[in-house]
């Protein structure tokens, strides 16, 4: 005699009810978001965007613009580092999430596994080299990059590591010991034993560290995010002809620059790709659609089953909501949308256009020092007027912060314009990582007012320059 199935008790509410009212609760203390950020979260970064004036009280994001409690719209050239690639409240990656959400599938976390997963890790190994055929999901960047790091050193059974100066790799301690520059790694030590750097784009420096044959992994990134650096030519076909030669894998990070963001699927198809076969490649941020934390190390079968392919290594390395449906799902949609939209072409479209207007401010104005990047991805990087006073004024502000010369341009761009910028670290960078649905309408409004901000820096009328000498003189008041 078989047993009933259970069945599950029908859910009646409507698709947007709110039965415990934390939506209803959420608008109705908005107005409070920085009051409790900086009571339970984090008071210092919220005092940095006060000071900078990234304290406005938004309220909603769909598209390419955030939206104040005014109604304000802000043309967002940031994107939260790049992860809202399709933009803001993407409609069909919404209705792709509430769909899934609505059907109650089986999860797939721990001990079982989703459809979906399967269904997004057959779709990111289709649009890389055909050797990349394993992939293990994880819930960011930085939890991709130690995944690579556990792989690479089970596989070869190595100990060292090696990346670049500059480079960026995430803030766990498993990427924080990668990371090239160590103003985020003070007060966070001992990291890593056996990791060390290379210059980028340095091949001698990088073949004077694998010839010792003990170093595991050369984790690199196509584009350095941090300065939006490119490699010199050649530079990443060498680097894997020296890992191979070595005995060493080559991870390359695609967190930042893959599925579409420089105008490839992922941005190493740019130097080389008929060439380029990396052993290892981490994605993430876009993969997100906007909406969920996923993130993918792809690699080969062959050093997944060395690093966790037996039986009873099955369960050593797990990430408790890597392939959670709602995730999968998003990950799918995403790759879906930037394939049915012709994204990655429009990125290198919309790239050109953006590079061709910097170019021409950079002729007509000298605080711009040099334009690089690709597709969507771009840095603008800047330099000291020749005048005497404008000289002075960065020369404090760089005492102040290595970082505050920007923001020369990106406070009038947010306060005058309602554009989002973004300094790129401690540097005189402004790094712009629009999304890749950004319009020929909204390029042209950037550039504009890029163009009047620009134009009021270097007409000595003082005003932008008052603001920002005004925080420098605040900063070293403070640490005096």
């Amino acid at each position: 005699m078989s047993l009933p199935t259970p069945t599950a008790p029908e859910d009646r509410r409507r698709p947007n009810e709110d039965p415990l009212e934390v939506l209803a609760d959420a608008q109705a203390r908005a107005g409070e978001t920085l009051e409790l950020a900086a009571r339970y979260l984090d008071p210092s970064l919220v005092e940095v965007l006060r000071i900078i004036g990234f304290d406005g009280d938004y309220r909603t994001a769909v598209g390419s613009h955030l939206y104040d409690d005014a109604g304000r719209a802000y043309l967002d050239l940031h994107t939260g580092e790049g992860f809202a690639s399709l933009g803001h409240a993407h409609p069909d990656v919404k209705a792709t999430l509430a769909a899934v959400l609505h059907a109650d599938l089986q999860d797939g976390v721990q001990i079982h596994y989703s459809v979906l997963a399967g269904m997004l890790a057959e779709a990111l190994c289709a649009r890389l080299p055909a050797a990349l055929d394993a992939t293990f999901f994880s819930s960011g960047g930085a939890e991709a990059v130690d995944t690579a790091i556990k792989f690479a050193r089970a596989a070869t059974g190595r100990p060292r590591l090696v990346s670049c100066d500059s480079s960026y790799h995430g803030v766990s301690l498993g990427p924080l010991s990668l990371v090239g520059d160590d103003f985020f790694k003070e007060g966070f030590g001992p990291l890593l034993p056996g990791c060390a750097r290379v210059p980028y784009g340095d091949i001698d420096r990088l073949e004077a560290e694998l010839r010792s044959r003990d170093v595991a992994a050369f984790f690199v990134e196509p584009i350095q995010g941090r300065l939006v650096t490119l490699p010199p030519p050649g530079y990443l076909e060498a680097a894997q002809a020296l890992c191979r030669r070595y005995g060493t894998l080559l991870v390359i990070d695609e967190i930042q620059t893959g599925l579409g963001r420089t105008g490839r699927w992922f941005a190493f198809e740019q130097f080389g790709s008929d060439r380029l076969e990396p052993d290892i490649v981490t994605v993430g941020k876009a993969l997100s659609g906007g909406y969920m934390p996923v993130a993918a190390t792809v690699t080969r079968r062959e050093i997944f089953q060395r690093a966790v392919g037996t039986l009873e290594r099955s369960y050593v390395h797990q990430s408790t909501y890597g392939r959670n449906r709602l995730s999968m799902a998003a990950g799918l949609a995403s790759i879906r949308v930037i394939e049915r939209d012709g994204l990655v072409e429009r990125s290198a479209r919309m790239g050109e256009r953006l590079m061709d207007g910097l170019r021409e401010l950079q002729r007509r104005h000298e605080l711009i020092k040099e334009v690089r990047g690709a597709g969507m991805m771009i840095g603008i990087e800047l330099q000291a007027p020749r005048s005497r006073t404008g000289q002075l004024g960065v020369r404090l502000m760089r005492l102040a912060s290595e970082g505050l010369f920007p923001q020369l341009i990106v406070i009038p761009l947010l306060r005058d314009h309602g554009i989002i910028t973004m300094a790129a670290g401690k540097n005189d960078v402004i790094k712009l990582l629009p999304p890749l649905t950004l319009s020929e309408s909204e390029a042209e409004r950037f550039l504009t007012a890029l163009d009047l901000v620009l134009t009021d820096c270097e007409s000595g009328a003082g005003k932008n320059w008052s603001v920002v000498r005004d925080i420098a003189v605040s900063t070293l008041r403070r640490r005096g």
